[in-house]
């Protein structure tokens, strides 16, 4: 029987606070992601998404509970992940080629190999005629494309993804929503997804995980999203499907999103 792709057993993560007391980001978190299904987490703003994201790739340790990674307890670094952030990580220096072809380099792969497989993942994310140019002549949408090419080149059983498209406008944010669920389509990693965005997490996903106000955030529940693939995101937001799904789910967060708020409100 194959281990679940991702298993956290009752995580916690806190930190030290400025006052010297500590702060619980997340709190008694269970949670089993099976291999190859596609999961996004939302949740209000500061409720430890994040944070959880980052326990996943192993950047910080849980402080309580356990991480378990295709039935391996994770220790260190998660070497079976690739992470796409927020904001890219190109090199500035090196040419869209130089970047894709970075994480092969970096395994000891031979220059001439990992710069033949580059090349075809300059033209599996649209970028022909582009290999040679650098970070500041591409526009948001073709540094996304490349930071894709970077994360599925060397080939990770998981892709943590926090936020990846947040800077994008809404044409070419679902442009390169697409191109994702295309390039998963065709190798069914493991994909965990934070994003703010309900629609995003919705268009996206197997299921969605929602989790509480913090601080110790928790997940308050967890949907299956029943939505046919493969999916037309330009048309898929306006479906009854779609809307029923959105409510439901909205029902849960919109709590969590007014207690957040009604928390900062009585900080300030």
């Amino acid at each position: 029987m194959t281990p679940a792709a991702i298993e956290l057993d009752r995580v916690g993560r806190s930190f030290a606070g400025a006052s010297g007391q500590a702060y619980t980001a997340v709190r008694d978190v269970t949670l089993s992601i099976g291999n190859g299904s596609f999961l996004s987490i939302v949740g209000p703003s500061g409720c430890g998404k994040s944070t959880l994201l980052n326990v996943v790739a192993g950047l910080i340790p849980a402080s309580e509970g356990s991480v378990t990674i295709y039935g391996e307890p994770l220790r260190g670094i998660n070497r079976r992940a690739a992470y796409m952030f927020q904001q890219d990580a190109l090199l500035p220096w090196k040419t869209v080629l130089g970047n894709i072809m970075l994480g092969l380099t970096l395994r000891g792969i031979r220059r001439g190999e990992a710069e033949e497989r580059a090349r075809s993942w300059v033209s599996r994310v649209g970028l022909e005629g582009f290999a040679e140019a650098f970070p500041y002549q591409l526009s948001g949408g073709m540094r996304k494309r490349v930071a894709m090419a970077q994360c599925w080149i060397v080939e990770p059983d998981l892709l943590l993804m926090d936020e990846p498209f947040s800077a994008l406008d809404i044409h070419t944010r679902q442009l390169m929503e697409s191109e994702l669920l295309r390039l998963w389509s065709d190798s069914r990693q493991t994909v965990v997804f934070v994003t703010h965005d309900l629609d995003e997490a919705i268009a996206l996903s197997d299921e969605v995980v929602v989790l509480s106000a913090g601080p110790a955030s928790r997940i308050v529940s967890r949907y299956t999203v029943g939505l046919t693939r493969p999916r037309d995101l330009i048309d898929l937001r306006t479906h009854t499907e779609f809307t029923g799904i959105y409510n439901r789910i909205w029902a849960d967060l919109k709590k969590e999103v007014l207690k957040s708020h009604e928390r900062s409100s009585i900080q300030v």
